[in-house]
């Protein structure tokens, strides 16, 4: 982690994501990105419902809950997400670290660690 390698935090922005256990990765429009200012660490090819192959940038960067929960990924990716009214979809790089547990009949989505 940044803070233990006693690196600059980078700012945090507040994002409406999504749940995705679809998702190898998880990801974030790329504007995202470009707020909270930071470098990239690879590039991946990934497949998207409509495209094969696009080129994303790759980051590593922790993905904060609203409980203050945590998760650190090396996995992010930044990508169009257009026409979509979310900017972030949580991938599996996210969801392995704790139990997620869908509620249909209430309408609940629990995540726990």
């Amino acid at each position: 982690m940044l803070k233990d390698k006693n690196q600059p935090i980078p700012q945090s922005v507040k994002v409406l994501a999504m749940i995705d256990t679809g998702a190898t990765s998880t990801v974030v429009r790329s504007d995202i990105i470009e707020k909270i200012e930071i470098n990239p660490i690879g590039v991946v090819k990934i497949n998207t419902p409509s495209s094969v192959g696009v080129e994303c940038y790759q980051y590593q960067a922790a993905v904060v809950f609203p409980n203050n929960l945590a998760i650190e990924t090396a996995d992010l990716i930044a990508a169009p997400l257009q026409g979509q009214h979310i900017q972030c979809l949580i991938g599996r790089d996210i969801l392995r670290h704790g139990v997620l547990i869908y509620n249909g009949y209430a309408q609940i989505v629990t995540f726990s660690v």
